[in-house]
């Protein structure tokens, strides 16, 4: 893998949600490594992509995902500059790459985020098992296959047989190599732009808010966790909410600000929260796939008390004691977990930067690639 080829098939660059700061972040450290260039749509702002080379190739219009013309294009720009790795972002395009493969020959990488199929029949699309069955397909012609989550990965090999060899780790990754220096810093910021005061604990949710399992999770916080918190008349504490998308009918959660409720908005400076909060929640039920805001979280040394279906593929060993799960629904635990943990003074693992930090993953990938 020397000079390759990489499709995006949506905007993101600026980022706005955790898909698309995945895609971002790791096309820049790859980039930084390999001769990259980026096929994608033109709504991105391409002068953020400092690494690497871009090319808006894509429409805009949904037509992206079976626009034919697109083989002959991009099977030129493979025989003219010479591209050895064709990478594409989830498997919706797998037909394209593998047309463009039978012309050039070139290895097809798929970079997938979720078992896609699981996710789409999570939210009730009832279009599930015709993705299944292209996505199953998909991975088996695949040259390689690369997967944020463990547990995305075992169940390709175990149950859909797609040989081990073929399967390797790339997880959502994290700029920082250790513990931050910072936090109450950034604690003093957001307490005083959000009026909260001396002694009252932060506890954090945040996300894109037009994605279902998200905008569901802050109803669960409001619906079920922060009115038994509110029975707890010692426990003094501020809930921020950040996020884009929240529909116009909550009215920006005016309704709550009596009852500890913050809604930030969409913040383009997370790692400050993230630092800031004493506690992240993650009341998610539904949606697969990593969620990112618990990678970053524990990355900037916040406890993260977490439904078990929100913490898929996180891998949990090297989270310590930063990881507190309970079962899903159980909202008595959650709230419990939370007061328990509020006064945790315990620092991130080294093992978890170890494994998480970009760097160290981009170097792991391209070195299990040249040895396969």
């Amino acid at each position: 893998m020397k000079k390759v080829l990489a499709i995006a098939p949506y905007p993101y660059l600026p980022n706005y949600s955790g898909g698309q700061k995945f895609i971002a972040q790791f096309f820049e450290y790859l980039g930084k490594e390999i001769d990259l260039t980026v096929i994608s749509v033109a709504e991105n702002d391409f002068a953020l992509a400092k690494t690497y080379k871009t090319v808006p190739l894509l429409k805009k219009s949904f037509s992206r995902y079976y626009d034919r013309s697109l083989i002959k294009k991009i099977t030129t720009l493979v025989k003219d500059n010479g591209f050895d790795t064709l990478i594409i972002e989830h498997p919706y395009l797998a037909w394209l790459a593998f047309a463009i493969r039978k012309r050039t020959g070139i290895k097809v990488i798929i970079h997938t985020h979720n078992i896609e199929y699981q996710r789409f029949k999570s939210t009730g699309r009832w279009w599930w098992p015709i993705l299944k069955r292209y996505e199953k397909r998909s991975f088996q012609k695949a040259d390689g296959i690369f997967f944020i989550a463990p547990e995305d990965k075992e169940f390709a090999v175990s149950q859909w047989d797609i040989p081990a060899e073929k399967c390797f780790d790339l997880p959502f990754g994290i700029e920082i190599s250790s513990y931050p220096t910072d936090k109450e810093q950034c604690r003093e910021i957001v307490s005083r732009k959000h009026n909260i005061k001396s002694g009252e604990k932060i506890l954090l949710f945040a996300g894109a808010l037009n994605y279902k399992p998200n905008l569901d999770a802050v109803k669960i916080i409001l619906d079920k966790i922060n009115p038994v918190l509110l029975q707890q008349p010692s426990f003094l504490y501020k809930i921020i909410i950040c996020g884009k998308g929240l529909p116009e009918e909550m009215n920006e959660l005016k309704e709550y600000t009596d009852k500890n409720i913050i809604y930030a908005g969409f913040i383009s400076d997370i790692a400050a929260y993230y630092k800031a909060a004493d506690i992240f929640l993650n009341p998610v039920l539904s949606g697969g796939g990593v969620k990112t805001k618990i990678v970053e979280s524990i990355a900037y040394g916040t406890t993260v008390v977490s439904t078990e279906t929100g913490a898929a593929g996180m891998v949990k060993d090297v989270c310590g004691e930063k990881l507190q799960l309970v079962k899903d629904e159980n909202w008595k635990d959650f709230t419990k977990l939370i007061q328990e943990n509020i006064e945790s003074l315990l620092e991130t693992p080294s093992a978890y930067y170890k494994y998480y930090y970009w760097d160290n993953i981009i170097s792991s990938m391209l070195s299990d690639k040249s040895s396969s």
